[in-house]
Formats: structure tokens, sequence, C-alpha cells
């Protein structure tokens, strides 16, 4: 007979007998095989371990856990007694998580997924800012997005609303901005996200991209409260599934660009400004020339890239630890 996520999390804890994580209990849980004694068939099962745990400890008095600390928040045992102090406590695992972050391969690895789903799902062409052809006499840091895209109306509307709109000056394009990092935990969490405020508010819509998002619901409640203040929306990637990446918190969208950025990066770097010629050629043409843009690869050839990145990047980012934020 199988366990229940709730004995899985007591399981793992007694035997390594120190407060851990969400995505350290269900990461040793996979390292000793007993993810496969739950049985669960949904798409994210530690969101669903975390949802039950943090229920589990808030609701019933008479819960077998505990919980330790908030950033992030860990669990622990009644029956251990009280935990050692934090400064006595064992070092953490290297967790796939942690392990990711300090990867050898770049982030770029990761923008043929974001170029796959802006394309499929935000109907969007992009394009990649190279940030070492930025003039470096400018003042640059935390300015460039990472990648650039323009959604544009020509397919969705008729022709003789796409002309009237164009001869009032609205052509209905929107401009994204998109920050992409590896992973988000709450090591890099206000770093990344006010990276992403600095170099993507200018856009209609600007996100934080990221392929790994700790599961920890406390970082989840950190990222919508800081998207609810400043705007900015949170994509996960998911490199195992593509078609399983998705928005988890929507970006505030703005009728109104923030042109005085866009002319700053404009002077600044050639990929940006070609970006924007790009966009006029093809207002004026009314046809969206995809191949200009960064290149967009069928699923199969987009799963396969994995294949090229170091093997403990592929074992933290074919685990999905996506979740809605609620």
């Amino acid at each position: 007979m199988g366990m229940t996520f709730l004995q899985l999390a007591q399981k793992v804890i007694a035997e390594q007998k120190y407060p851990m994580t969400i995505g350290q209990i269900w990461e040793v849980a996979q390292s000793k095989g007993y993810d496969a004694e739950v049985g669960s068939k949904g798409a994210t099962p530690s969101a669903t371990l975390a949802a039950q745990l943090y229920v589990d400890v808030r609701d019933n008095p008479k819960s077998t856990f505990v919980s330790v600390g908030a950033r992030p928040k860990r669990f622990y045992l009644r029956s251990l007694g009280e935990p050692a102090p934090e400064t006595t406590l064992p070092a953490e695992p290297e967790t796939p998580l942690a392990q990711s972050m300090q990867a050898p391969y770049l982030e770029k690895a990761l923008h043929p997924f974001l170029a796959y789903y802006a394309y499929y799902y935000l109907h969007a062409s992009v394009k990649t800012i190279h940030h070492s052809k930025s003039d470096k006499k400018e003042f640059g840091e935390w300015v460039h997005p990472d990648i650039v895209g323009c959604y544009f109306p020509f397919g969705d509307w008729e022709k003789e609303v796409v002309e009237v709109s164009s001869l009032l000056g609205n052509p209905a394009v929107k401009l994204f901005s998109f920050e992409l990092k590896r992973a988000l935990s709450f090591s890099n969490l206000r770093e990344a996200f006010f990276q992403a405020v600095s170099n993507s508010s200018w856009a209609n819509e600007g996100y934080l991209v990221a392929a790994d998002i700790d599961p920890d619901q406390d970082l989840r409640s950190e990222l919508k409260r800081l998207s609810a203040a400043f705007g900015i929306g949170v994509i996960e990637l998911n490199v195992a599934e593509p078609d399983s990446s998705g928005v988890l918190i929507p970006a505030r969208a703005k009728e109104a660009v923030d042109w005085e950025t866009v002319n700053k990066l404009a002077g600044m770097n050639p990929d940006f400004r070609a970006f924007l010629q790009r966009i006029k050629k093809d207002i004026e043409s009314r046809e969206v020339r995809t191949e200009l843009y960064d290149k967009v690869l069928e699923k199969e050839a987009l799963v396969a890239t994995i294949n090229q990145l170091p093997s403990v990047a592929k074992v933290s980012m074919s685990v999905s630890k996506k979740g809605p934020i609620k």
C-alpha cells in the first residue's frame, strides 16, 4: 500500500532529523524512491505536498508537524522535540535547485524556451538583446532586458480595423520585456525581481522568467506581493514539457510605453535599435517577418536541446515545481 504526501514528509524528516523545506523534502523523497510510493498522477506533486503540509500545520492542532522559521519555512516533527538553533543546524544538502544556481551553463540556454512560449502563448515575436553590444560610455546597469518582444494585431484583426487604428496613431502593437533567470529562490528573489522592475517596466507588459521556481509558499506569496506593487508578471518555463510553461502571475498591462527609456535603450544597444526598426517595417508592410526574430524551434527540437545542458542542470530543470500562486 502506498503513502500519502503527509506520510512521505514524516518519513523523510524522521530520517534526516533536521527542519526541511518543501523542496528539500521532495528532492530527498525522489532520491530514495519514496515519490513512487505516493503514486500521484498530478503534474506538480511538490506543490501538492506543499499545500497539504501548510494546511495541516495551520489547521490541525494535533499535527505531527511543526513549522520552523519563515524565509524559507521549514517543517519538523513534533516528536523530535525542539530543533537545534538555526546556527547549529546541519548544513543544508546542496539540492538540484541550489546546484542550478551555480551550474556552468548560461541563461541564454533558456532563450529558445522563452521564444517558443512567447510565440505560441503570448502571440509575440521576440528578440534577444546582447548586453555585450551596449555602449559602455552609457550608464547601463539594470537597464537592459534579456529579451524583448512584440505582439502584432494583424492576424487577429480585420484589415480595415488595422488600417483605421494605424491612421489614428494606435496600431495596437504590444511591447513585452523579459528578465530571464535560471532559478528563483529566497537567495536571489529580491535582486532578480528588482532587476526585472528596472529592466522591464518601460514595456506594456514586463515579466520575470525562470525555469526553476522554489515551491515554498512564503516565496510565492512574496512574489505575488511584489508583483501587485510593481506590476511585473512571473513566467515559469518547463524545459521538460514546454507546453506546460505558464504565467504564474500576470503582468499589469500598461497602455502607455515609457518612450524615454525606450529611447535610452535604442541609443545604447544596437540589438534593441534593430528590434525597433524591425517593428516599424512589419507595421508598415502589415506582415510579420518571423524569421527575422529569434528562431522558434519545433517542440521536439526544443526538448532535444536539454541534452546539451550540463547533467546537473538537467536534473534540476526536469522536475516541474510549478503550481498556481493563490
